[in-house]
């Protein structure tokens, strides 16, 4: 499933082709490139809770206060968390690129895939496709894509 979200996200982001395609149309398009129903299915499942993250009434869990907060990880989240990737998150939310909601939103997301533990760089690419679809975070998406291609001389994450 990640494997397609990072085929749409690549395909569908810099580009000038529509990106409110029929879903039939997505599909044979994913299909022709090589997956399979199952996993399409799952990926533009995730997409769309992605999109449905952004009404509070749905997620009330979603803190939307402005501001600064300690996030306490549960044993799960630490287990599919490590070490480096809270300690990305937490570099984020210093530097503003991310804010409690978009937080909330990333571990959302990373915990509806289907991988049991989540790399670094995976974790970089739920967190672009997050600031992507919420609205008014295109200078945080910008610093994030930066952060992402950034070489490895750069900042420590």
């Amino acid at each position: 499933m990640f494997d397609i979200l990072m085929y749409l996200f690549e395909n569908y982001i810099h580009s000038e082709t529509e990106i409110f395609v029929e879903q039939s149309e997505l599909t044979d398009e994913l299909l022709r490139a090589g997956f399979n129903h199952r996993e399409i299915y799952k990926a533009l499942d995730w997409l769309e809770q992605l999109a449905d993250l952004q009404h509070s009434d749905e997620c009330p869990y979603l803190n939307r206060i402005p501001g600064k907060s300690v996030r306490i990880y549960t044993q799960q989240e630490c287990d599919k968390l490590d070490l480096t990737c809270r300690g990305f998150l937490m570099f984020l939310e210093q530097i503003s690129v991310i804010d409690t909601t978009t937080r909330e939103m990333v571990i959302d997301r990373i915990f509806a895939l289907d991988k049991e533990i989540i790399e670094l760089d995976d974790l970089k690419w739920v967190v672009l496709m997050v600031l992507f679809n919420v609205p008014g975070k295109e200078i945080a998406y910008a610093q994030m894509e930066d952060l992402l291609f950034e070489e490895q001389n750069g900042t420590i994450h």
